[in-house]
This record gives C-alpha cells, structure tokens and sequence, in this order.
C-alpha cells in the first residue's frame, strides 16, 4: 500500500455495520496479525488506524500498539484503561446513528444493517460518555460518506449531548486530530508556522456549538475560498 502512495493504513479489524453478512463485535484479525501490521507501517513512518466495533478487536488493535480506534462501538472498561496506557486515539462516529435509524431504509442500506445499527448506537454513545469521563484521548470522526458530506458538523452537537462541553468537542476536532495524523506543527491551532486553514460562523460556538453547521467564511492555506459575508 505504501509503494502506492498510502500516507495512512487502515485495518478492519472486526466486522461493521454497514458491510453485509458480518457482525460487528467479530474478530477479523488476531493479535498477532494486527501487531505485524502496526509494527511494519511503523517501519514505514505511516500510522495505522483499525476499524473496530468489536470489544475484543478494540483491545488487541491498542495492544497491538494501532494509533486509532474507528467507531470504538463496545469499547469496555479495560479497552479505555489500555487506551489511556498505549495514548491511543478512540474515534466515535456518534452521528451516524440518526442518520441511518431515520433514513437509512431511504438511502438503500440493507436491512440488516439497519438492525445491526439499532443494537449499537446507544451503546456506543453511552461508551463514548464513558471514554471519554475517563480521560481517553478523543479525535474527530465522521465515517464521512455514510451520510451526505457537508453535514459532518452535525457530529459536533452528539458529542456535547453526550458529554463534552463545546471548547472538548472543537479541540478533538482541531488540535487532537492534528496530533492523532503526526502533523501537529501544521494543522489544529492558529499560530505562525501552521496552515491558514480558518473557518468563521456567526455566533458564538462555545455557547452554542451548533452553529459550526452553518460556515459562512472559509480560509485554505491563506486563501480565502468562500466569503458568503464579503457583499453585505
């Protein structure tokens, strides 16, 4: 994958949701696997992140020393004690969950799926609760694609109904996950030396983190790319 131009490897090291004719709480890979795994991207200074519903997976995917947790679905109290020893990042998707119960059977996903979700995503959003009263290092995740890109941000107002207050929500989303991709000299902060990648809303997020739905002003890299203010 590297030869080819990987900058990240990922690993599904249980089944999921969305996939047909698995369960997610299986085991694909075992603790030996996934350590070769970790152990050669490591070699190749690429991080290596596991899709893991599964308690299990979750467990041997940080032992196996993987940097990220996708989805982090039935993560139990020794998953987050091992994620807080090995600092490895949990990645909740805790959005999904309305999107896929409300218009899932819309979008064309299988039934099963839908059913799959319907015993999962509670119990991963009280695991996120959980996770994250614990003290386990969070990023922001979307599972981008499961549901139309553009609302992505909607994640922000799951995780403050589910624990964070809005200053935990937007840090996990700008300097934690610059430091979960190894780039925390470029991305997640506005300070010299980083990328001027700088969003602007009307309102105040930290009181109200939902209106980071609503962009109005978009920097990348010191250019400014959408204005919807620059007329009025």
């Amino acid at each position: 994958m590297v030869k080819y131009g990987a900058d990240l490897i990922k690993v599904c090291a249980s089944g999921g949701v969305l996939s047909k004719g698995d369960q997610p709480g299986t085991p694909q890979y075992s603790l030996e696997e996934l350590t070769a795994i970790a152990e050669e991207a490591h070699k190749l200074g690429r991080k290596v992140a596991a899709h893991a519903h599964g308690t299990q997976s979750i467990k041997d995917s940080i032992r196996a020393g993987i940097d990220s947790i996708e989805h982090s679905s039935l993560i139990d109290d020794e998953g987050i004690a091992l994620a807080i020893q090995h600092k490895t990042y949990l990645v909740f998707d805790i959005y999904n969950d309305d999107f896929i119960l409300s218009q899932g059977a819309k979008v064309g996903m299988l039934p099963e799926s839908i059913e799959k979700e319907k015993k999962l995503g509670r119990l991963q959003r009280e695991n996120f609760r959980r996770a994250f009263q614990s003290g386990a290092k969070i990023a922001f995740g979307t599972d981008a694609g499961v549901y139309p890109h553009g609302d992505n941000a909607k994640q922000f107002a799951k995780m403050v109904e589910w624990g964070m207050k809005p200053i935990d929500a937007i840090q996990a989303a700008t300097i934690n996950a610059a430091d979960l991709i190894g780039q925390p000299d470029k991305f997640g902060a506005l300070e010299p030396g980083h990328y001027a990648d700088v969003i602007a809303v009307s309102g105040d997020p930290l009181t109200d983190v939902k209106v980071l739905e609503s962009v109005s002003f978009v920097m990348k890299q010191g250019a400014v790319v959408r204005n919807d203010t620059a007329s009025k």
